[in-house]
C-alpha cells in the first residue's frame, strides 16, 4: 500500500488548537506548505475543523486538523467549540498555537489539561516570535515560531516527527496469527452494497496484511467456499468471512479450522475485542422498549438491505423476541456520555474508518456511561451461536473476561435503576 493510498484510519492525526487569531491556520499552512486553511485577521475565520490527508515529511502519511478557536463566542461559537473538542477524540498529536506576545491564556491552559486528561502528546508553539515579546525559558515541548516569517517551522516539523515515531504501531490485523505459507481463505460476498470494481476497506487492509506475512491468500465469494475447501490440498490456517454470511459459512467450514470475520479482526485491531465480546451477551437480557444504538464510523449510501439500519435490527428483534427501539448514528457523530445513558446497548461497526484513538474514545465513553458496547461481527456471531468459535483463535484472557462480565452486570443493574427512577 503506497503512502498516498494509506487509509485515514492508519494515519497519524495532528490537531492544531488554540485561540482565535493566535495564527493556527497560518501555522498549518506553513507546516504543510499549502494554503490548506483560510487566513484572515477577522476572528473566527475557521469554523468547522478543516481536515486534510497528506504526506508530511519526515513523518509520512498524516491527517492535519485545523480547528476553530476555543475562545469563540455566541451560540454559533459554542457549536464551533464543541466541534473542536470532538476533534480531540481522534488527535494523536496536538499542537497548541499561542500568541507569544500575550502568552498562555486561561483557555490555553484548559486545553493543556484536556491534552493531559486524554493522554495526548502535545507541543506548544508560540507563534509571532518575529514581534517584540517578553523572553522566557522554553520547556522541551515548547518552541518559538513565526508562520509569517517561516521561523523554526522546520524545527516544529522535526518535533512532530519525534512524537510521530512514538505513535507508530506494529500491531497486525491477522498477520501475527499466520506463518509463511499458511493458507488464509477470505470469504467476500459481492452484494448490492459492495462498491463496484473494488473491495471494501477492511478486506483491502486484511489482504495486504496477509501478503506482508508471506502467507497464501485465497479470496472467494461465499458461493465458491464449499468447492474451494475441497480442492485445497492443504488445510487453511484460518477462514475470514464477511459477518453477514457467518451462519452460511460456519456450516461449511470444518470445526478444526479457525473461523472469524473481518469485523471481529478489526475489533481486536482497534483494541476493544474483550469489551465487545462481553457486550454481546447483554443481548440476552434486553427488555421490551429498551433502546439500542447502532453506530457506524463512516457514512455511505443506504441500500434497501443495509446491514446497520435493516438487517441488524431485524436479527436483534428475532433473537430477543422483544420490542426493541433503535437509533442510528454514522460518521463523526457519536453521542457524549450524558446522551449515551438512554441506551441499553451500543452496537458499533468494525471502525475501519476511525483511527484507534477515536475508536477507543467511543469505547471509553460508553464505559463511563455504564452502557455495554459490542461490534457488528461479534453480535452476529453470538446471534448465530458461534461466538466462542469465532473468537477462540485470539486466546482471550478468561480472568479479564469474567471481570468484565461482573462490571457489565453491575452497570446493567444501575442502568435500569436509573431509568426507572427518572421515568424514561
Amino acid at each position: 500500500m503506497s503512502l498516498n493510498n494509506t487509509p485515514s484510519s492508519e494515519r497519524i492525526h495532528i490537531g492544531f488548537f488554540g485561540q482565535r487569531n493566535a495564527g493556527k491556520s497560518s501555522v498549518v499552512n506553513a507546516v504543510t506548505g499549502q494554503k490548506l486553511s483560510v487566513v484572515s485577521d477577522i476572528k473566527g475565520t475557521t469554523t468547522d475543523p478543516v481536515k486534510k490527508a497528506m504526506e508530511l515529511l519526515p513523518i509520512g502519511p498524516v491527517i492535519i486538523l485545523d480547528t476553530a478557536g476555543t475562545d469563540d463566542t455566541g451560540e454559533l461559537g459554542k457549536l464551533r467549540i464543541e466541534k473542536t473538542m470532538q476533534a480531540l477524540s481522534k488527535t494523536d498529536i496536538a499542537v497548541l498555537v499561542c500568541d507569544v506576545t500575550t502568552g498562555l491564556t486561561k483557555d490555553d491552559k484548559n486545553l493543556i489539561e484536556k491534552f493531559k486528561e486524554k493522554n495526548i502528546k502535545y507541543l506548544i508553539a508560540y507563534n509571532k516570535c518575529d514581534l517584540p515579546f517578553e523572553e522566557f525559558n522554553l520547556e522541551n515541548n515548547e518552541i518559538l515560531i513565526s508562520a509569517l516569517k517561516n521561523i523554526n517551522i522546520n524545527k516544529l516539523k522535526e518535533k512532530l516527527a519525534e512524537f510521530g515515531k512514538e505513535r507508530i504501531s506494529d500491531k497486525r490485523i491477522v498477520g501475527d496469527l499466520l506463518e509463511k505459507d499458511d493458507i488464509a481463505v477470505l470469504v467476500t460476498p459481492i452484494d448490492s452494497a459492495a462498491p463496484k470494481g473494488r473491495l471494501i476497506l477492511p478486506q483491502q487492509m486484511t489482504i495486504r496484511d496477509i501478503l506482508d506475512s508471506c502467507a497464501v491468500l485465497v479470496t472467494i465469494k461465499e458461493t465458491e467456499l464449499k468447492n474451494t475447501l475441497k480442492i485445497l490440498k492443504k488445510k487453511p490456517k484460518i477462514v475470514i468471512t464477511d459477518s453477514q454470511v457467518f451462519s452460511y459459512v460456519s456450516k461449511l467450514v470444518p470445526d478444526d479450522i479457525p473461523l472469524t470475520s473481518f469485523s471481529i479482526l478489526f475489533s481486536r485491531y482497534k483494541g476493544n475485542l474483550e469489551t465487545a465480546v462481553k457486550g454481546a451477551y447483554i443481548l440476552n437480557d434486553l427488555k421490551d422498549n429498551d433502546t439500542v444504538l447502532i453506530s457506524e464510523g463512516c457514512t455511505h449510501h443506504r441500500q434497501c438491505d443495509d446491514i446497520g439500519t435493516v438487517k441488524l435490527p431485524k436479527w436483534i428483534c428475532k433473537f430477543t423476541n422483544k420490542k426493541i427501539n433503535f437509533e442510528f448514528t454514522s460518521g463523526t457523530e457519536f453521542p457524549d456520555e450524558k446522551k449515551l445513558k438512554k441506551y441499553s446497548l451500543i452496537v458499533h461497526c468494525g471502525g475501519c474508518m476511525l483511527n484507534e484513538r477515536e475508536m477507543k474514545s467511543r469505547i471509553n465513553c460508553a464505559k463511563s456511561a455504564g452502557v455495554p458496547i459490542t461490534n457488528y461481527g461479534i453480535l452476529i456471531a453470538h446471534i448465530n451461536g458461534i461466538l466462542k468459535r469465532a473468537t477462540e483463535i485470539y486466546g482471550l484472557d478468561k480472568a479479564k473476561a469474567e471481570k468484565e462480565i461482573k462490571r457489565i452486570d453491575k452497570q446493567r443493574a444501575n442502568h435500569y435503576k436509573y431509568y426507572t427512577e427518572k421515568e424514561w
